[in-house]
């Protein structure tokens, strides 16, 4: 069995949304100056890099991140590839896919994939996303979760609409993937994000293990 690693790794060249923190990683114990051991600290915000939506990031009553279902975070997952000359993830895109029945974890491996793999430096506002319709498909399919490979699962012109059809149906939205090395079909994820309090969102590692 291989295992991916499809985090994203957090440093201050990463790409982050527009207006969000940048990252800041700062070694403020060093050994070499004296200290016992090194220390760090970070500051960004919590959709940085590879990450989970909860709920209450859209919706003004839904839930944090702290009280997301685990078990959805856990188990059997498919990853299916989209052609490169897609722009947006349609209805009429998953009809014709080869996602498995009963399937309820699905992530998406698309173009965006390639620009982690380049290991970009500027914001791309073209990245493929998942329209409302789509969603509506998914859920109505019995998907529980879904993880994209950019920093959004919503188009980045209209990024409300998708984003509260997933978490009003208590969708786990899994953002920032890198599945360039990945290739279609089945596996088991493990997500985990950081147990915040409170928060609508919290970074999260997570790994693909082949089955």
């Amino acid at each position: 069995m291989r295992t991916y690693d499809i985090t994203l790794t957090i440093s201050p060249d990463l790409v982050v949304w527009p207006g969000d923190p940048a990252v800041e990683l700062e070694r403020v114990e060093k050994i070499e100056a004296g200290a016992d051991a090194n220390v760090s600290r970070i500051n960004m915000g919590v959709h940085t890099g590879t990450h989970v939506d909860a709920p209450y990031h859209f919706l003004e009553n839904g839930g944090t991140v702290e009280n997301l279902d685990l078990k959805m975070l856990v188990g059997r997952a498919y990853v299916l590839h989209v052609d490169d000359k897609v722009d947006v993830i349609t209805p009429e895109l998953l009809e014709k896919s080869d996602i498995p029945p009963r399937t309820r974890r699905v992530l998406f491996r698309t173009r965006n994939s390639d620009l982690w793999a380049k290991d970009h430096k500027k914001f791309q506002k073209d990245f493929v996303a998942i329209s409302p319709e789509a969603a509506e498909y998914l859920i109505n399919k019995g998907v529980k979760l879904v993880g994209v490979d950019y920093l959004s699962v919503a188009p980045f012109d209209d990024p409300i609409p998708t984003h509260e059809v997933f978490l009003k149906a208590e969708v786990v939205v899994v953002e920032g993937l890198d599945l360039s090395e990945v290739s279609q079909g089945r596996y088991t994820l493990y997500c985990l994000p950081l147990k915040l309090a409170g928060t609508e969102g919290a970074p999260a590692r997570a790994l693909l293990v082949g089955v």
